[in-house]
């Protein structure tokens, strides 16, 4: 039986979150709005078109929208070459790959973004395939980007487990069926994210590494 072990990227396996907020924060206030770095952090996680319409009043002129969102893309581009993955996040994957999982990222990010994120993690041969936002209709916390990355693996979702660190992440995974395992790198408070649907919760990929055979990803 396949076994899929999903896994979101940006504050899951990258320590980018922050950077996010900061470029996100920035893009927001060239085009005009006052939105606090706090609401952006709780926002991170949500597709582009999402979070702008998550942050922003649902009468402004949207014809703006765009050009925030390209904004954003343009000054998180310049992380690229300095993206930092977190302690373990590749061993993680690949010892998970070594026991029989199916490797799958399931994330918003694309095109040279997800290149630079890849190259950050540094575990290529095991990641079997990436469920992009691009690719279903709605991002999370629509299971869509969930359900599109079991498929991708060709695993059951009572046989798989989603690794997230929001509570976008944990809602799109529990709406899926499967497991989900909460981290909390990305500076998501612990009651939040199981108050979404986490059944476990970590520190971090170093941490869920060293107690793996007691989590959800257990062989035995």
């Amino acid at each position: 039986m396949t076994r899929a072990a999903v896994f979101d990227v940006d504050g899951t396996l990258a320590d980018t979150n922050h950077l996010h907020v900061t470029a996100w924060w920035e893009a927001f206030r060239q085009a005009g709005h006052d939105v606090p770095m706090h609401a952006v952090h709780r926002a991170v996680g949500l597709s582009s078109d999402d979070l702008v319409d998550h942050l922003l009043a649902p009468d402004r002129d949207r014809s703006q929208d765009d050009a925030i969102s390209a904004a954003h893309k343009t000054l998180y581009a310049t992380y690229f070459d300095r993206l930092p993955a977190f302690k373990d996040a590749g061993r993680l994957l690949k010892r998970l790959a070594a026991e029989g999982w199916t490797i799958v990222l399931a994330t918003s990010a694309g095109g040279a973004e997800l290149s630079a994120l890849r190259r950050a993690i540094d575990a290529d041969e095991v990641i079997h395939a990436t469920a992009s936002a691009d690719d279903v209709e709605a991002g999370k916390p629509a299971p869509e980007p969930v359900l599109q990355a079991l498929d991708l693996a060709g695993a059951p979702a009572e046989h798989s487990v989603f690794v997230g660190d929001t509570v976008w992440d944990m809602k799109a995974g529990s709406r899926a069926g499967v497991t989900c395992v909460g981290l909390l790198c990305g500076g998501i408070p612990r009651a939040d994210l199981t108050e979404a649907g986490a059944a476990v919760l970590y520190d971090d990929p170093a941490d869920l590494l060293a107690h793996l055979d007691r989590s959800p990803f257990r062989t035995g």
